[in-house]
């Protein structure tokens, strides 16, 4: 039974799990038909997954794929999803291969339910190892951690590489989002085909729920991807944690479909605040010992 006089505000939330091949429209398509499936179980945000309009190209470098990136305004992805995000009352953070002038970054656009696209986010941490070689195609991103007043919710997203460092998380929970959204792209490694890291990717975000009292949401890809010789098996394992770090939805590697969960976000706020992890902490001190 709900308190007399509390409000209580609540949050649906859905990650898009799929594989991907080299056709751009066909995957946008893909990307739309779960949009909508996560629209119709009721989400009022949903995620797909990193630089899902096409292959994971930063496999290897070449300069062909400088071609596939667009202004967050031509961008096809984001067009195409921001009048799907109207037409289903949906918010939709959009993963893209940004062009802005002679710069390219590893982005995000977040289109409202109305359609409007409330700004764009650059990826903060860039990746360069075997089979993740996303410093010849990105730079670091220059918005700083950003958080969005959707519609919908108060909401944080950060891509990929952005989900292993704890400041991130930090900085969108202390700016006010409700929900974290990490689009993610990962799985083998081309130098070592048996390591697996997905629980480490699991247990890293998990962390980030409990010390900042806020759900999480990775969408991961599935699937093997050839890119001219260079395979990679992206790992799937895409997730729902609460805020307590409990995965209460989850697919494994190979699941194909759409996860959906609901938050009581009024619930959540009163636990954040009982916990005091805000309250506590030190900013005195931190400036003093990060180098």
């Amino acid at each position: 039974m709900k308190e007399r006089g509390v409000k209580h505000r609540s949050i649906t939330v859905a990650a898009i799990q799929t594989a991907y091949g080299p056709d751009m429209d066909a995957n946008i398509e893909k990307t739309e038909a779960f949009v909508r499936e996560a629209a119709e179980r009721g989400a009022d945000v949903a995620l797909p997954s990193e630089l899902f309009q096409g292959l994971y190209f930063c496999s290897r470098q070449d300069p062909k794929w400088f071609e596939t990136a667009f202004s967050v305004d031509e961008h096809p992805c984001v067009r195409k999803l921001a009048k799907l995000a109207k037409k289903l009352e949906v918010v939709i953070p959009i993963s893209f291969f940004e062009k802005d002038g002679p710069r390219y970054y590893n982005s995000v656009a977040i289109a409202d339910t109305d359609g409007d696209i409330l700004g764009v986010y650059r990826k903060s941490h860039i990746p360069d190892g075997p089979g993740y070689q996303e410093k010849y195609y990105f730079r670091p991103g220059d918005t700083g951690f950003k958080t969005w007043k959707t519609k919908r919710g108060h909401i944080g997203v950060g891509i990929c590489w952005d989900q292993w460092y704890p400041e991130t998380a930090r900085a969108m929970a202390v700016a006010g989002a409700e929900v974290l959204f990490y689009p993610t792209a990962i799985g083998s490694e081309p130098y070592d085909a048996s390591l697996d890291t997905h629980l480490q990717w699991q247990r890293a975000m998990q962390g980030h729920a409990v010390s900042n009292a806020v759900p999480i949401v990775a969408a991961n890809r599935i699937g093997l991807e050839d890119n001219d010789g260079v395979q990679q098996q992206f790992y799937g394992h895409s997730f729902i944690a609460d805020h307590r770090g409990e995965l209460v939805e989850s697919f494994g590697r190979d699941d194909e479909g759409v996860l959906v969960h609901t938050f009581d976000l009024s619930l959540i706020e009163s636990y954040r605040a009982d916990w005091g992890f805000f309250r506590d902490r030190r900013t005195d001190l931190y400036a003093k010992s990060i180098i």
